[in-house]
């Protein structure tokens, strides 16, 4: 069994484990920065998903705020089960392609069951 490293966000680690050098618990990469909150939207991608970030912005001018979303590449390691719809938070780490600077750290929807 490969030794579980702890990222240090305070998510239980994933049940399943995987040999993957770009995962935040069985390899060594190391997350920064900020965390994100979203819904996954697709899954297209080897090891990778489009997270959708819905947030609200105050707009000064009409002094209300308005709703905006964002879609943001993350990679998926192979020990975290995401679908399609689910609830994910994503951790910023160093870039990992020209497109992809967070990783995928708990699934929200499954609350981090990892059945495989």
């Amino acid at each position: 069994m490969t030794k579980v490293r702890d990222p240090g966000l305070g998510f239980p680690p994933p049940k399943k484990t995987c040999d993957d050098p770009k995962c935040p618990y069985h390899g060594h990469l190391k997350v920064r920065g900020i965390l994100i909150e979203g819904r996954i939207v697709s899954v297209k991608m080897q090891k990778a998903g489009v997270l959708l970030r819905e947030y609200l912005h105050y707009d000064k001018k009409y002094r209300r705020y308005a709703r905006r979303r964002s879609k943001i590449s993350v990679y998926i390691p192979p020990c975290m089960n995401v679908d399609e719809g689910d609830e994910v938070v994503a951790a910023e780490c160093r870039p990992l392609s020209k497109t992809i600077s967070f990783v995928v750290v708990y699934n929200k929807t499954k609350g981090g069951e990892s059945s495989g």
